[in-house]
């Protein structure tokens, strides 16, 4: 077997000699029949981008001046409690906390952690509210700036596969697995998951990406802490933790769901190809990787399976918006139903999540998209669903990928053993 070490790779890299591939790029080398050797690539660059529920951040804020308060009992920040500690900061003024992404604010029932994290990032300020042991309550106003420590933790991110759900039953149902409530029976479907492009996809074996690697979480460059919860050998994914001073907004926020608000987050990972073991891990494409299909009440009752390739080929990854087909309805279901607030008065493209929710939801046709739709064999029988709505965006995680392929070959994110 060939084979070939870390340092020799670097030394490409810093000759500006080495080859890297995002994933895709190999994918469609793999397609078009021109399947890259050993000798081809020296690393290959992975990325995904969708709800990962298992996201906290850990901020230190400045509340008041010293001997101001004792320590705090409860905080909110734009109304998204907070939990304050493990350290208690007794008369220092400040506030160490922990905010969950899927937390939702007391005031408004569509914003959550997601949405106030990308604030944060943005540089936006931030209300801060809070009640001490003693009964004091100080508000004030801080900036990510302000800050002194604002670190993103994420127990569970970049599962290696994912479920699609639908609704087997008559009765919709709310679930965070889609936008709005899942109409049934077998109305349509939700997915997530990026495919080929996916990190732990390309590393079932977690040869490369495992504990004490560098990534890029929300384009900050983050450290593999372990595996996450729920991690199994079938299914794994990661512990991760970066600096939010260093993210780009682009790559999380909030999301929108029937069961509240949620949090998505963008993890990009590069793959040193030292050996062709490695190599062929990352010859996978779209067509080989199977989507179980689930009823949403059960998540874990598979009713069929379909692929990769039937959600993310053949289909428009953002819709077209016509403006003069919008009939300005006195209540607009896309307003209500888009899970980033793409759309308000006007459609903002760079907010848009590809979601297809808008397409789905306008009577009107104001919004224009290929959803897809798979077919699935159930109970013996062909059922045809159409793709209601997709909690993964392609585009964001191919973008990460593509700028840590970037970072790769000009010597800015370091390859770590």
């Amino acid at each position: 077997m060939k084979s070939r070490t870390l340092s020799q790779i670097k030394d490409k890299i810093d000759k500006g000699e080495a080859t890297v591939l995002t994933a895709e790029e190999v994918s469609r080398l793999v397609k078009e029949g021109n399947k890259p050797g050993f000798d081809d690539v020296d690393v290959v660059t992975t990325g995904t981008c969708g709800i990962m529920s298992g996201t906290a951040a850990v901020l230190h804020i400045k509340v008041g001046e010293p001997g101001s308060f004792k320590k705090a009992s409860k905080i909110l920040l734009n109304g998204v409690p907070g939990f304050p500690g493990p350290c208690p900061n007794e008369w220092l003024g400040t506030v160490d906390l922990i905010v969950y992404g899927t937390s939702h604010s007391i005031y408004d029932d569509d914003y959550g952690g997601g949405f106030l994290f990308q604030d944060i990032i943005k540089g936006n300020e931030i209300k801060v509210k809070m009640e001490s042991t003693n009964g004091e309550t100080i508000e004030t106003i801080t900036t990510i700036d302000d800050m002194g420590t604002a670190q993103m933790v994420g127990t569970r991110l970049a599962f290696k596969n994912y479920t699609a759900f639908v609704n087997p039953s008559e009765e919709s149902v709310a679930s965070i697995f889609n936008a709005v409530n899942m109409e049934g029976p077998y109305k349509g479907l939700s997915f997530s998951g990026c495919g080929e492009l996916n990190p732990l996809q390309n590393d079932p074996h977690m040869r490369n990406i495992k504990e004490g690697v560098r990534v890029l979480l929300c384009g900050s460059v983050g450290i593999v802490l372990g595996q996450g919860t729920r991690s199994s050998q079938e299914k794994p994914n990661l512990m991760i933790s970066a600096d939010m001073r260093q993210m780009d907004p682009l790559y999380v926020g909030g999301y929108k769901t029937a069961d509240g608000p949620e949090v998505f987050n963008s993890v990009a990972a590069a793959i040193p190809i030292l050996n062709e073991d490695i190599l062929k891990d990352t010859l996978i494409t779209n067509k080989e990787i199977k989507l179980p299909v689930a009823d949403i009440r059960g998540r874990h009752q598979v009713l069929g399976f379909t692929d990769y390739a039937s959600v993310w080929e053949d289909i428009t990854e953002r819709p077209v918006y016509y403006p003069e087909g919008c009939q300005k309805c006195e209540l607009c279901l896309v307003c209500e139903r888009c899970p980033t607030g793409a759309f308000k008065s006007n459609f903002d493209e760079e907010i848009c999540f590809g979601c297809g929710m808008c397409n789905y939801s306008c009577p009107h046709g104001a919004f224009q998209m290929k959803r897809g739709k798979i077919r699935l064999n159930i109970d013996e029988k062909l059922v045809e669903l159409p793709i209601v709505c997709r909690q993964s965006d392609i585009i964001r995680a191919r973008k990460l990928a593509e700028e840590l392929k970037k970072r790769v070959i000009n010597g800015s994110f370091y390859l770590s053993e």
